[in-house]
């Protein structure tokens, strides 16, 4: 009787149609617990369905990479984003659903390197303006993996310099797509060197006896004093250096080497710039892109707007 003692405790709440629902649906709970077993059973099963029903996952463990295509004045792109890097893949699906990327613009073009957009400031800009700068108001924690790496193709989070961003997070709409250059063993060697520099960068950039100096050099930035912007990197810079040259050489994986000297890309950026997506399907558009007359910040003479959909 527990369930009818419940019923008429709050019938007095209830409208008369759903009263009478509200008793009907006691009476039938009362007649199952006379027979608890099928009850538990029921239970059970009604308690699954809705577990199945109602949870919902946008994105299932080892499920098909979610596709994407970007419509340009030059074509289209079509690209797929990495289940590995899960947070940026699952922000920009948020972004695309919103609308967020309508008619923005690849504000910062440079040829043989990458094409780069997603600032909401480009949507309206005049031109000739510095775009860059722009964002949803977040950023996302970096996401490297080793497996990952800058081919040409891939699709990658901007960011911050070191000096303003210490955790390398990324922006949460900005992006870019490689086009970058092929790589003989020779030059290789050189990019090894370079991101060897950048890697330790980050760790000097890191250490507690710069925390000082780093919140010095963000205040600069909000005050756009780049002279002393300019004093501050040359202090890191310096402390680089000095430990240079008893610093381990980045080693590239077999893997990177050959895709490197063969399809190319932008290898001084790996393990410092998150990749989570790349290109299957319209990689002469990037190179037509990259291609096109810039100005000042390396901004397209012409304006090159995007819409950006999910594909079903």
């Amino acid at each position: 009787m527990i369930f009818i003692n419940i019923f008429f405790r709050y019938s007095i709440l209830l409208t008369d149609k759903d009263a009478l629902l509200s008793l009907r649906l006691a009476n039938l709970i009362n007649y199952f617990m006379n027979y608890k077993k099928l009850f538990n059973a029921l239970f059970i099963i009604i308690l699954t369905f809705l577990m199945i029903t109602s949870f919902k996952v946008p994105f299932r463990a080892n499920s098909e990479e979610i596709k994407l295509m970007i419509v340009t004045d030059f074509g289209t792109i079509k690209l797929k984003l990495y289940n590995e890097t899960p947070v940026h893949r699952d922000n920009f699906v948020k972004l695309i659903k919103a609308h967020y990327f309508d008619s923005l613009m690849f504000h910062r073009v440079i040829q043989n390197f990458m094409i780069q957009g997603g600032d909401p400031d480009s949507k309206n800009a005049p031109p000739l303006i510095e775009l860059g700068n722009g964002g949803p108001g977040y950023n996302l924690p970096a996401e490297f993996n080793s497996k990952l790496f800058h081919k040409k193709g891939v699709l990658a989070a901007a960011r911050d310099s070191d000096l303003e961003n210490p955790s390398q997070a990324s922006s949460a709409s900005q992006f870019y797509i490689v086009q970058g250059r092929v790589y003989n063993d020779s030059l290789l060697n050189i990019q090894a060197k370079r991101i060897t520099k950048l890697k330790l960068f980050n760790t000097v950039v890191n250490r507690d006896e710069n925390k000082l100096l780093l919140k010095r050099y963000q205040a600069f930035v909000k005050t756009q004093q780049e002279d002393s912007m300019k004093v501050l990197n040359d202090i890191i810079t310096k402390q680089v250096e000095a430990e240079l040259p008893a610093t381990k050489l980045y080693t590239f994986t077999d893997e990177q080497i050959k895709t490197y000297t063969t399809i190319g890309g932008t290898p001084h950026l790996d393990q410092s710039y998150t990749v989570f997506g790349e290109v299957y399907e319209g990689i002469e558009v990037i190179d037509s892109i990259a291609k096109q007359t810039v100005g000042k910040y390396n901004r397209p003479v012409s304006d090159i707007r995007m819409k950006i959909s999910i594909i079903e």
